[in-house]
């Protein structure tokens, strides 16, 4: 054998397990493991640097997360059937798996680090991306690069009342919450998820849930180490230091510093009055050659040892923040619904320096997006998109393309509002909230969920509850022996502090939220104040929101374009489309709509779209003329629209047709066709027999007075001869894909 492997197996407690093998793929990565369940494979390389580019003076850390489409035996999509750039998707689990282990690599280690994670193989029910964070972490661990790992992360739902350890795709239809919470042994680090509006006391619960099963897989992961023998890591020396300028630093312009911490200024002339603290102390410096090198230190020392220190004590010591609020205060708000006349709903809300400018945009199901990822496919009615251009934090750079940051931020808002959105039967609309970040100073995401709230009942759509979000903030000493916690954070707070604590949530309960944690043993009695805190100032700011529109408009506005639907029977939607898409294309052409049609549970559910209620109007009577089922003993108004010598076929119906007979025309006999009608003729008749072939009978003379002493006299049953127009009428359809 040319490989010597090694693995170990966790137990679920449910009959399931997840197996961990090293040493058998990709062997010249400094560190690779497959993690398995069930039929469903990862394989997590890790590859760093020799040494640190120089000048590097933060954690270059890249992660990839890919799923193969070969997997799960299938072909890419596209004109080059192969995978191409990470799809939305990807770039939610790749930050999943960062956000974990990012903080957990030594403050002074500075070489670039790729953790790179396929699914190799897929089962189409089981969820990979809760293994991944386990199998990049397992790759550390069997690594000598160094990092005060390990870690596991591991999603939590609950279904019917039940909490279930990484639910299968299936199971998590039914769950009321789930959340992917990432951790050590001993710290909560990453927690992401969503919920059905719960309270704080759950979702508490199903952290602690989650970081017991995840204690289970660290003790693996140092299991492997161990054996292997990469408990001690490689040495590294990635940092220049000067500890006596680094004291003179924090001596010169510390308490200038913190001067300027408590002035209360705005974001940008707060920034402006620190840097001018660091530059007057950089030109102290002696004009030689290690000016440089020194310089570059004085900047590393003012951020990390003066300005977050002063930041820090200001708030601990005083309970003053940067901007003067104390730790529970909310920034000032102000919002305005119906901003932009032509969308179809927008809002803006101000939150301090923190603005989104949102617009609600309704299309048919033709706008709806379609998903075609490697385990997922189908359609999404409601999407959020966030966008966060440089002008927003007052930076002269282009925007190119779309950061995995917006992706991040506006995924979240969207799990913050997908709950209250009518969806399905309630909504026949596809529905696109998009935010603009037009000024940002923390809380751009938990911005974005209070305009999409107002955008949303600004469009008239009847959501079922506001929702509102916000940032939560932690400042800590000494394992927590003393902290505070700020509601509503500067980007700064941010930045400095120890921990991003976003929350969303109706007046009943949570709908998603969002954590990051900076700092080693966060006590559970930490989070639980944060939590209610939480709610407290989420309740205010939806007060706040409600005084400028407390509930969705009754009805949309004049210039949306209406949607209206009917529900048909299945076996109606092949003639409602026609051979070839016919009849649906000439419908939506001489009407000016568009039309879809979705089968569902039996049922065809026809959306009509158009400008004005007359053209849908139109349409909505044409499509029930075609799915119509004609009524013996109805009378009809209908159009000539063939004649033969025993009679004429009339159209009571859109493409159902009838043959009133010679001898139906009237009391008298008639010898002629031509000699009462002409094609095209409109004229009324009385359906009075569906054969049995669905063929209809039709009778004129039946709605004619009858003659004084008339005799019906006795007469064959009217056939058609051999060559003579075979027409179905009734109530079949007439085919065609049911499919535009």
């Amino acid at each position: 054998m040319l490989y010597n492997a090694l693995k170990k197996t966790i137990d679920l407690g449910d009959g399931r397990t997840i197996e961990l093998e090293t040493g058998k793929l990709a062997k010249q990565a400094d560190g690779a493991v497959v993690v398995k369940m069930g039929s469903t494979m990862l394989l997590a390389a890790v590859t760093c640097a020799a040494d640190a580019k120089e000048d590097t003076d933060f954690m270059p850390l890249s992660v990839e997360y890919k799923e193969k489409y070969s997997a799960a035996g299938r072909y890419p999509g596209g004109f080059l059937k192969r995978e191409a750039r990470p799809n939305d998707h990807e770039i939610l689990i790749s930050r999943l798996i960062d956000r974990a282990l990012r903080p957990l690599f030594p403050d002074d280690f500075h070489a670039d680090v790729f953790v790179t994670v396929n699914l190799i193989s897929a089962d189409n029910d089981i969820m990979p991306d809760a293994l991944a964070g386990l199998a990049a972490s397992a790759a550390l661990a069997v690594s000598d690069i160094p990092f005060n790992g390990p870690i596991s992360e591991v999603r939590v739902a609950r279904i019917d009342g039940q909490w279930c350890i990484n639910p299968t795709f299936s199971q998590l239809k039914q769950a009321d919450i789930e959340i992917m919470v990432g951790a050590t042994e001993e710290n909560i680090l990453m927690v992401e998820g969503e919920m059905k509006e719960v309270s704080e006391k759950e979702m508490l619960e199903a952290i602690k849930i989650a970081h017991a099963e995840i204690k289970k897989h660290c003790r693996i992961q140092k299991e492997m180490a161990a054996e292997l023998g990469k408990q001690v890591k490689r040495t590294y020396c990635h940092e220049d230091n000067d500890e006596e300028l680094r004291q003179q630093v924090y001596d010169a312009c510390y308490a200038k510093t913190y001067e300027v911490a408590k002035k209360t200024t705005a974001k940008h002339e707060r920034s402006a009055l620190f840097a001018q603290v660091e530059e007057e102390f950089i030109a102290t410096l002696p004009d030689n050659e290690e000016k440089p090198r020194k310089a570059k230190l004085v900047k590393r020392y003012f951020h990390d040892n003066v300005q977050k220190k002063a930041m820090r004590n200001m708030v601990l010591d005083e309970g003053i923040r940067l901007d003067g609020r104390k730790t529970t205060d909310i920034r000032p708000i102000w919002c305005e619904v119906d901003y932009l006349p032509a969308a179809h709903g927008s809002a803006i809300f101000t939150r301090g320096e923190t603005q989104s400018l949102t617009t609600v945009t309704l299309g048919t199901k033709l706008d709806q997006k379609e998903i075609d990822d490697v385990l997922v496919q189908g359609i999404e009615q409601f999407v959020l998109h966030y966008n966060f251009p440089p002008f927003s934090t007052g930076e002269a750079r282009p925007a190119r393309g779309t950061s995995r940051r917006e992706i991040g931020h506006g995924n979240l808002a969207h799990r913050a509002l997908k709950g209250q959105v009518p969806l399905g039967e309630d909504n026949p609309y596809a529905v696109r909230v998009v935010s603009d970040i037009l000024e940002s100073n923390g809380s751009s995401s938990m911005a974005t969920v209070c305009a999409g709230t107002l955008a949303l009942m600004d469009a008239g759509l009847q959501i079922k509850k506001p929702v509102s979000g916000i940032a939560m903030g932690l400042i800590s000493e000494n394992a927590c022996s003393k902290f505070a916690i700020l509601s509503d954070i500067l980007g700064d707070e941010d930045h400095l502090g120890d921990m991003d604590f976003k929350v969303t949530g109706t007046k009943d309960g949570i709908t998603a939220t969002q954590m990051d944690i900076k700092v080693d043993g966060l006590p559970y009695e930490v989070l639980e104040q944060a939590l209610e805190q939480a709610r407290q100032g989420r309740l205010h700011i939806l007060g706040e929101m409600m005084k400028t529109m407390s509930e969705p408009r009754p009805e949309l506005k004049p210039h949306v374009p209406r949607i209206e639907q009917i529900v048909i029977d299945a076996e109606f939607i092949g003639a409602v489309i026609g051979p070839g898409g016919k009849i649906i294309q000439e419908l939506q052409k001489t009407t000016g709509t568009t039309i879809t049609i979705t089968e569902h549970d039996n049922k065809g559910f026809v959306d009509v779209f158009g400008p004005d209620k007359e053209s849908i109007t139109a349409a909505l009577e044409r499509i029930k003329g075609i799915t119509t089922v004609p009524e013996v003993g109805l009378v009809y108004k209908g159009k000539i629209v063939s004649i033969l010598d025993f009679g004429a076929f009339v159209e009571i119906l859109p493409n159902k047709d009838g043959l009133l007979h010679i001898s139906e025309m009237a009391y008298e006999r008639v010898n002629k066709v031509e000699d009462l009608y002409q094609v095209g003729d409109e004229v009324e008749v009385k359906l009075i027999e569906v054969e049995k072939s669905g063929k209809l009978r039709l009778s004129r003379r039946a709605l004619l007075p009858q003659p004084e002493g008339w005799v019906e006299p006795e007469r064959k049953r009217p056939e058609r001869r051999d060559g003579d127009r075979d027409r179905r009428g009734g109530d079949r359809p007439r085919g065609g894909d049911r499919r535009r």
